[in-house]
């Protein structure tokens, strides 16, 4: 059935990836024609993305390129063609350990990739263009939780740098050419058909296996895990709203969520901290076995603690993450054993 959407064709980046994936999937549920886009890159497993693909290519409304969107002449000619009314941009090199391994990739993905993205909107302009940023941004921020209205100028990973970038990339489009602009800071997604890089995948991995895990840091790290289907919904709800210049932005105190252009910043996250102890004993739980755990320091790039202030989404929205880090994780595991047939 078709819901209720101000839109009906979305161009989505990074639709093989993992949150590109169910926001695909939602979109098409409720009768939008999505045109997807994506690398294919060997970050992580490709048949894990090439089964996202796969499902995505059995619905109808579903169509796709693969592109580099750092190549700007293939991706602008697919976007010219397919014409959208908004652009979901989730297509990006994530992870902040790989960044400092290969820095390079970055630069290509999340910057000549976002240049792309906003030229191509400048060029063939849309409704809305909606764009994956992260909580990675706050870096060395100690208030908690985590507001889009205070400053995010201190990353310490250059993962989180190229996404601070992308939110005052966007600001001067938004400025110069009015296309309106919403950055989604994402906090720590995780769930079915997720990222083998991430911890979470990472740990039911190993303690299926009866192999160690790597544990950084476990008394100082906490999270703000968000369930993908929050995310998804939260992406499609916003997707819908694009923001409209601020009337009561002060240029001399400016707000770093609004502005005097069409341009917003949005948390999403779960706004429940869990720690990293308590996180691994609900891994545990859902896996029926025990963590041989390997602890070690903290690694350069990791902030202590991340925590979603969700009032403003809430507000917008009139929806805000929720689902128990219990239930979720009992979500996962049950995919990740019969995806891998465990």
């Amino acid at each position: 059935m078709k819901a209720n959407l101000p839109f009906e064709r979305v161009l989505l980046t990074g639709a093989a990836g993992f949150v590109g994936f169910h926001v695909a999937e939602a979109l098409l549920d409720a009768g939008v024609e999505v045109f997807g886009i994506d690398s294919l890159t060997p970050y992580y497993d490709p048949a894990l993305k090439q089964a996202r693909l796969d499902r995505l290519q059995a619905h109808n409304g579903f169509s796709f390129e693969k592109h580099d969107i750092a190549d700007y002449d293939g991706f602008e000619a697919a976007f010219a063609a397919f014409r959208p009314q908004v652009v979901i941009h989730l297509g990006a090199q994530a992870g902040v350990r790989y960044s400092l391994d290969n820095p390079r990739a970055y630069a290509s993905a999340n910057l000549d990739g976002f240049l792309s993205v906003l030229e191509a909107c400048r060029q063939h302009p849309v409704d809305h263009l909606v764009y994956a940023s992260s909580s990675s941004v706050y870096g060395a921020n100690a208030k908690v939780p985590f507001s889009e209205h205070d400053r995010a100028d201190h990353p310490v990973s250059l993962y989180a740098a190229t996404k601070r970038a992308n939110e005052l990339m966007a600001h001067a489009y938004s400025h110069l050419y009015a296309i309106p602009t919403t950055g989604l800071r994402f906090f720590t997604v995780y769930g079915p058909w997720g990222r083998p890089d991430m911890a979470y995948f990472k740990f039911t991995k190993a303690i299926l296996e009866g192999q160690p895990i790597d544990v950084y840091a476990e008394a100082e790290m906490s999270r703000d895990f968000t369930y993908v289907d929050d995310i998804r919904e939260a992406i499609v709800k916003l997707a819908g709203l694009p923001p409209v210049a601020d009337p009561n932005f002060d240029a001399r105190d400016p707000d770093p969520a609004t502005a005097s252009a069409p341009f917003r910043i949005y948390n999403i996250g779960n706004h429940t901290p869990v720690r990293l102890d308590r996180f691994i004993a609900v891994v545990e739980e859902a896996c029926g076995r025990k963590a041989i755990k390997r602890h070690l320091p903290s690694q350069p790039g990791d902030v202590p603690a991340t925590y979603a202030d969700v009032g403003d989404l809430a507000a917008r929205t009139g929806f805000s993450p929720a689902t128990p880090i219990e239930q979720g994780m009992a979500r996962f595991v049950e995919w990740y054993r019969s995806f891998y047939h465990i």
